[in-house]
């Protein structure tokens, strides 16, 4: 079984972070996702990354995914003459940081992706807007329209607007409706939810009738609520029956919270939003309930929060010691 990873790989150069005083550099975004995908992946599914990668950092985004075991050997990394992303992070706080972006691959068009994706044999699709610019709202209808497997979405940077000077700001997203009925699974966060909606109810019965399955908000230490169709309990359970015109009908909610043991005031916070949602869908993908995996992702995200990058991410989540 192939599940293709559609994001982007940045380079992170992080400031403030915890207890140290000097900048430190490493792999960020793509590769937060990839390590958990490679820890929490059922034993008969592999990685496929549709994946550009800068000419500046392409090698060393290939030595990454070969550091991984669980990343198809098909689909190389897609490299491109443009300069990668690179992002300047600043904690303020454990919850709050400021990132300015430079460089950056250009994103997806339809000419270019469709043929990548007939190559790639997928039986899932999991998006994480890294850079913002992954797809277009056209594109990202056409994947709906031509791929009939799952769809999970981490909205993240789609509700980021970029600054002449590289800074990343919260922006409104428009046409929520339409890009909701893109995904069977929607992950976001506070910050990014009140980007979209007034309210989480609102966003839920908007994402719903347009034929979402489960919205999920992450609360970051609290652990996370969800959202779902009221037959919905494993992946399994997925409608895809056309809601044009319908109410959003019946949905369940509930706050899944982190363990009270699991919960920390120190360590490195930077991409736990990204494990979190690589290992829910992972779970998902397993057979496991919603509930169960929500209760893994946050886990997860728990144990990230231990680790600094992405490197060596994958052994520390599975519990191993990493050489790397």
């Amino acid at each position: 079984m192939r599940l293709g990873l559609l994001s982007t790989f940045v380079w992170d150069v992080i400031h403030g972070r915890g207890d140290r005083q000097a900048p430190t550099e490493e792999w960020g975004g793509a590769a937060y996702s990839l390590g958990a995908l490679d820890a929490a992946l059922p034993d008969d599914w592999e990685i496929v990354p549709i994946i550009k990668v800068g000419a500046d950092l392409a090698d060393r985004a290939r030595a990454f995914t070969r550091s991984l075991s669980r990343v198809s050997a098909d689909t190389p990394l897609i490299e491109v003459p443009h300069p990668n992303s690179r992002v300047e992070l600043r904690y303020h706080s454990d919850a709050r940081r400021s990132e300015i972006i430079s460089g950056g691959v250009p994103g997806w068009t339809w000419l270019g992706l469709k043929p990548v994706l007939e190559t790639a044999r997928l039986d899932a699709l999991y998006i994480n807007f890294i850079s913002g610019w992954e797809l277009d709202l056209e594109t990202t209808q056409l994947i709906r329209q031509h791929f009939r497997g799952p769809i999970y979405c981490d909205l993240h940077m789609l509700v980021m607007a970029v600054q002449p000077t590289g800074l990343r700001t919260l922006r409104p997203l428009a046409d929520v409706r339409e890009w909701c009925g893109c995904f069977d699974i929607l992950q976001m966060n506070e910050d990014e939810m009140s980007m979209t909606a007034p309210d989480p109810m609102a966003l839920a019965a908007t994402a719903l009738h347009a034929g979402t399955s489960l919205l999920v908000v992450t609360l970051a230490k609290r652990g996370a609520v969800y959202f779902a169709d009221a037959n919905f309990e494993r992946l399994a359970d997925l409608r895809r029956a056309p809601r044009v015109g319908a109410a959003a009908g019946p949905m369940r909610t509930a706050l899944v919270p982190v363990e009270p043991e699991l919960v920390t005031d120190s360590g490195d916070p930077t991409g736990c939003g990204d494990v979190w949602g690589a290992t829910h869908f992972s779970r998902l993908l397993a057979g496991d309930t919603l509930g169960d995996a929500m209760r893994a992702a946050n886990r997860a995200a728990a144990r990230n929060v231990e680790h600094r990058g992405a490197s060596g991410l994958a052994n520390h989540l599975r519990g191993k010691i990493s050489l790397t």
